[in-house]
């Protein structure tokens, strides 16, 4: 009995380590996230909106977990970044799902900025050095994430 109830206890926890999701930045709930393939859609015209959006991420800043891209609609992506750089999410967690919560805003990345965030990606100088254009986008500034595992 000693080994039956030591193993379900093993197997309970081992799968509540795997079933875990983690918090970063202010302590947000799941309720009334919309997908981040609506978003857009939902802001219409309006330069910035509060929400909560799901979505699976594509990216991670791979130098310290200080932005992230979600995919949107159509192939789309959209960068996220913290607010007031207060906190960073894990490096690892490309194709994991997460909700975040703050402000959605259309912004125009500058030329340097692109090319610094092609570099904390990872890109190749030859495919930073074809940063040429600003790029006009969908972009969040979260107050909190939750990463599901």
């Amino acid at each position: 009995m000693k080994h039956f109830l030591l193993t379900a206890f093993l197997l309970t926890a081992s799968i509540g380590v795997f079933a875990q999701t983690s918090f970063h930045g202010k302590k947000i709930t799941e309720t009334g996230a919309i997908p981040a393939t609506q978003l857009a859609n939902k802001m219409g015209d309006k330069p910035q909106m509060p929400a909560k959006v799901e979505g699976t991420v594509e990216s991670v800043c791979k130098v310290k977990g200080c932005w992230m891209k979600l995919k949107t609609a159509d192939g789309q992506t959209m960068r996220v970044t913290f607010k007031d750089y207060g906190f960073f999410v894990p490096k690892d967690i490309e194709g994991k799902t997460v909700v975040v919560e703050g402000l959605a805003e259309t912004t125009t990345t500058p030329v340097a900025d692109l090319r610094h965030y092609a570099q904390d990606a990872g890109k190749s100088k030859e495919e930073i050095e074809k940063i040429t254009q600003p790029e006009k986008a969908l972009t969040f500034v979260a107050d909190g994430v939750i990463v599901k595992r």
